[in-house]
């Protein structure tokens, strides 16, 4: 990242024909908020992305809030991302596709963080954090939406601090603004523990965020961000982990179809030295042909549920960019325009195997109690999509439409691409079997798990072994 400096804000009102219409209609939303601070600090990247520069956001605007006694709301820093949308409408950063659809992304970020006692400026740090949520939807074009997760695995602040993760929401005072160029959304970024993000996974965002409205020094109705906090919701008040997260994860399952994650297959069916062939052969009946409609639901789940910190992001997976809205429920069933989502390979055939050995990392072998509770137990899938390769393993419930794994034959690859399909028996069986994952505590590793009568058979590995070239 360049370096960041504070700059002086916008231009007085009389000078706003000067500016981009796309930034302008951004400012007059500031405006209406800030009336009385017209020249906010700002944080800017020297060399702008469209001339070459590394960071995306061309401005990040610091505004001090005095919040609102009325409603519980406590003083507070709110930062304002500039460039995630199309500011300028000329193509030098993104495509002009008309003003009825989104401007760019079609969205920028917020945040809003505690304002220390004392404190005279607004701290810097988090437009970094901003850049570096920038850079990410840059390169993989993957959007951010209300509710989704973000696994940072480190405090936002670089400090010793709990807060290490984020879920997104809208920002509770901005309005979406209709540019010439399209429709801004803003999406408020909010710091949670560890805690809480798991919550989140397992159960879902929008369900976490509410519980965090409730809280006044989690976040309280504005979902301000303290990064002093040293209890997690579950440490203030105790039922509510039992009686909202435990009973909404019961009654509604989770919302977290797909991550990207540290993970590997292999066919047990024949010996390795067939490797290289065994992923593109068609073996017995003809296979079950998918919908027209195959995979865009593991497209977006995989895109919902990416993970990344701020050493890289994720390698993007190859999709068209989608709307900015997307639906609030999904059919139980593998939706898409196409296969080529996971598989790049548009003439591979699907192959049934008759066993299987799954591999993966302690972070994503921790995700194997959600997805065998929180969603093929309420009759849908789950998508791992390696980060380092294009494996992709899905786990499907006997109601998901459109798989190729069936009841007879619940293990099927389609190049790198493998589906397990799990009874609601086996599910059951498989979660006591895995119960010690279900613990946050370290794991000692590795560990193995086996069903021969099923011939499946899991490892949780250490990272190196998925570090390795061989891997």
């Amino acid at each position: 990242m360049d370096e960041v400096r504070p700059t002086s804000g916008p231009a007085a009102p009389a000078l706003a024909s000067l500016f981009p219409p796309g930034l302008q209609a951004i400012y007059g939303e500031c405006r209406r908020l800030y009336s009385d601070q017209a020249n906010p600090l700002q944080v800017t990247a020297i060399v702008k992305y469209w001339l070459g520069g590394p960071d995306p956001l061309d401005y990040i605007s610091m505004y001090r809030n005095m919040g609102c006694v009325a409603q519980d709301v406590q003083e507070h820093w709110h930062y304002i991302s500039f460039g995630l949308s199309d500011l300028y409408g000329d193509n030098r950063v993104h495509e002009f596709t008309g003003q009825e659809g989104p401007s760019g992304f079609g969205f920028e970020l917020t945040f809003r963080l505690k304002r220390e006692v004392g404190e005279t400026a607004p701290p810097t740090w988090p437009a970094e954090l901003m850049q570096g949520l920038a850079r990410y939807v840059f390169q993989s074009e993957n959007t951010f939406c209300s509710g989704d997760h973000i696994s940072w695995h480190s405090p936002l602040d670089n400090s010793e601090s709990r807060i290490q993760h984020m879920l997104l929401t809208e920002d509770p005072q901005m309005t979406p603004v209709h540019t010439p160029f399209g429709l801004v959304n803003f999406l408020q970024i909010v710091g949670v523990c560890t805690e809480e993000l798991q919550a989140a996974q397992q159960w879902n965002g929008q369900g976490m965020l509410e519980l965090l409205r409730g809280v006044h020094v989690a976040g309280g109705p504005w979902l301000i961000t303290d990064m002093r906090r040293g209890e997690t919701i579950f440490d203030i008040d105790p039922h509510l982990q039992p009686e909202r997260v435990d009973q909404g994860i019961e009654t509604e399952g989770s919302n977290l179809s797909g991550v990207s994650a540290k993970c590997v297959w292999d066919d047990l069916s024949r010996p390795p030295e067939d490797e290289e062939d065994s992923r593109s052969i068609c073996i017995g009946s003809q296979p079950r042909r998918l919908s027209e409609k195959d995979t865009v639901q593991i497209r977006e789940a995989l895109r919902k549920g990416l993970e990344f910190n701020t050493k890289a992001a994720l390698p993007p997976i190859n999709s068209q960019r989608q709307g900015h809205d997307r639906p609030q429920s999904r059919k139980d069933s593998l939706e898409s325009e196409s296969s080529a989502a996971i598989v790049p390979h548009e003439l591979v055939r699907t192959r049934q195997l008759e066993s299987v050995h799954l591999k993966f990392n302690q972070e994503s072998g921790t995700l194997l109690p959600l997805c065998l509770r929180g969603r093929l137990l309420h009759g849908r899938h789950f998508t791992y999509k390696s980060i380092n390769g294009d494996t992709a393993i899905t786990f499907v419930s006997t109601g998901v439409e459109g798989a190729f794994a069936t009841e007879e034959h619940p293990y099927a690859a389609h190049g790198p691409w493998l589906q397990i399909l799990l009874t609601e028996e086996f599910v059951e069986q498989m979660l006591g079997d895995l119960s010690e994952l279900n613990t946050r505590e370290e794991t000692k590793l590795p560990k193995e798990y086996s069903w021969p009568e099923k011939k499946l058979k899991i490892s949780v590995l250490p990272d190196s072994v998925f570090d390795s070239p061989l891997q």
